[in-house]
């Protein structure tokens, strides 16, 4: 945080974009804004920006408010009242000056731009704040590429060793990844075992998104929107009554074999006869084709939102919708032709436990096995940025 001397000097350049001043105490949506603009550092200085309360925005001059407690609570919940996301970081801090009492609110450079408050990215345009362009929103995601590749590669600030589940790794992840031969002759610790499949961030020293979402013992403590929560309506609507309902959680290893014995044993199923003699098991849906649109919201949803994964089964259809939309090349008139990877580590490690056997072909698949079970074809909504669903419809003679 800034020593008094500092601050002082900062306040008297009325230039500078790394300050906002106002006198304003509850004017939310301003601090809010300022607080999202220095998160994205768009002028890319690489050091904090300021929100002082308590000065003139016109003079520079320090105004004595009135400073409470709730004021300092109130700046303190933008951390984690969910409306500035990524979550930003941020200090507070009271300064007693000689000319009067100031509020002053450091905040650091995002590691994952854009950051947006309700949805709108805010950047600093010189000494003022405006919504970024289109232009100036890529400009933005690329920053973040130079730091990280994606958000799942990079570190989960404030975790530890303790959060991953070592016995996973060491026994089911390792020797999937790694053939037997290199593993026996690697010697090398575990946070460089680890580091190694982009699971740890050993300059930082904690574990990255994917470790944590892959090998977490808690990961919805880290990642809020990290589950799969499964519902079964009685009827076509969502204002049907709820036959059932589950929550798939924990690490991504075990969730996703936790929910491949799910669809096996819960999707609708009956015997029919192909002759006198007879029978043949048909499914209201095709275990693979299911499997694949599961692995697909894995593989593609964007981690950080707090939405789940929503995998909802009508009475003559089943949903499933994740929150993020096409990504990176894809495009609405490219699709499914075309793809790219939000997490690129997610997919590569779902294709090495065998739940993606190769990239860019889930949808194919999908479709293939759906009309092959005498299902008609899916519709996928792809043409709305926060996020993408598909429907498959029930097979007719069931």
């Amino acid at each position: 945080m800034l020593s008094p001397d500092e601050l002082i000097k900062l306040l008297s350049d009325m230039e500078s974009d790394r300050i906002e001043r106002t006198i304003s105490t509850h004017n939310t949506d301003k601090f809010c804004e300022a607080v999202c603009a220095f998160s994205n550092d768009f002028p890319n200085h690489k050091l904090p920006g300021y929100l002082v309360i308590g000065v003139d925005d016109k003079t520079g001059r320090i105004i004595n408010i009135n400073i409470t407690d709730e004021l300092l609570r109130n700046l303190a919940a933008i951390r984690d009242d969910g409306n500035v996301l990524p979550k930003p970081a941020i200090t507070i801090q009271k300064y007693d000056l000689s000319a009067g009492s100031v509020v002053v609110v450091e905040v650091f450079p995002s590691f994952f731009p854009p950051v947006r408050y309700r949805g709108r990215i805010w950047i600093r345009n010189g000494p003022r704040k405006a919504i970024a362009t289109e232009a100036e929103e890529r400009m933005l995601t690329e920053k973040r590429a130079t730091s990280f590749r994606s958000f799942d590669s990079s570190p989960a600030i404030g975790s530890s060793l303790n959060d991953i589940n070592v016995e996973i790794f060491k026994l089911i992840y390792l020797p999937n990844a790694i053939d037997a031969e290199t593993l026996a002759a690697n010697h090398r610790e575990l946070k460089q075992q680890l580091g190694s499949l982009r699971l740890y961030d050993v300059v930082r020293d904690c574990p990255t998104q994917a470790g944590i979402l892959l090998l977490g013992n808690n990961p919805n403590y880290y990642i809020q929107g990290a589950y799969i929560q499964y519902v079964r309506f009685a009827g076509n609507g969502l204002d049907s009554d709820v036959i059932n309902e589950q929550v798939f959680s924990g690490d991504l290893l075990t969730t996703m074999r936790e929910l491949d014995a799910f669809v096996k044993n819960n999707i609708e199923n009956r015997p029919i006869s192909i002759s006198s003699l007879q029978e043949e098991i048909v499914r209201a849906y095709p275990f693979r084709a299911i499997r694949e649109l599961l692995n697909n919201a894995v593989m593609h949803r964007d981690y950080e939102s707090n939405a789940p994964i929503k995998f909802y089964e009508f009475n003559d259809r089943i949903e499933i919708t994740n929150p993020g939309g096409l990504y990176g090349v894809a495009r609405p008139e490219n699709f499914p032709h075309q793809n790219d990877y939000r997490n690129p580590v997610i997919a590569e490690a779902l294709k090495i436990m065998g739940y993606v056997n190769r990239f860019n072909r889930g949808i194919a698949t999908a479709k293939s096995e759906l009309s092959a079970n005498g299902n008609p074809a899916p519709e996928f909504q792809y043409d709305q940025p926060m996020y993408f669903g598909v429907k498959i419809f029930k097979r007719p003679t069931i």
